[in-house]
């Protein structure tokens, strides 16, 4: 009985947080449920650190890539190819602005917050087209 409790403890140990990790799935639609178009369903995902979101090429012509200058200090980037789902697990807490780079312009842009986070003072440093930035701020007001 106490050899079966060790072992217990020991692989719970072992497996830490990553045994409760969400994989979090995020559409890449042309029309959204509320009829917007170019959008990532959801918009915004409030995540922990170690979770994954898995980011489903629901309809063609898409891709999903942090924006530039739009994620935590000390986080990597990442940038999926077009038609293509593509998984990152975020472990940097903080906000992450993501993209669909042929409908930026057109607002296709999500916010991914990891833990308990505020929106970054810096977060529209770089260019970022006014529908897109429309879209941005109304994601950010969920924080």
């Amino acid at each position: 009985m106490i050899r079966k409790l060790a072992t217990g403890l020991a692989l719970a140990a072992l497996m830490g947080s990553a045994a409760f990790a969400e994989t979090i799935e995020v559409q890449m639609l042309n029309k959204g449920s509320d009829g917007e178009r170019m959008v990532f369903e959801p918009a915004f995902v409030q995540a922990q650190p170690g979770d994954t979101i898995k980011f489903i090429a629901t309809d063609r012509g898409h891709n999903a890539e942090t924006n530039d200058g739009m994620i935590p200090d000390g986080a990597e980037g990442f940038g999926g190819k077009i038609n293509e789902e593509i998984e990152v697990t975020l472990t940097e807490e903080g906000v992450y602005g993501v993209i669909c780079k042929p409908h930026f312009a057109m607002g296709m842009v999500m916010t991914i917050a990891v833990g308990d986070v505020d929106v970054p003072e810096d977060f529209f440093e770089g260019r970022v087209p006014p529908k897109a930035k429309e879209r941005f701020e109304a994601q950010l007001d969920n924080l």
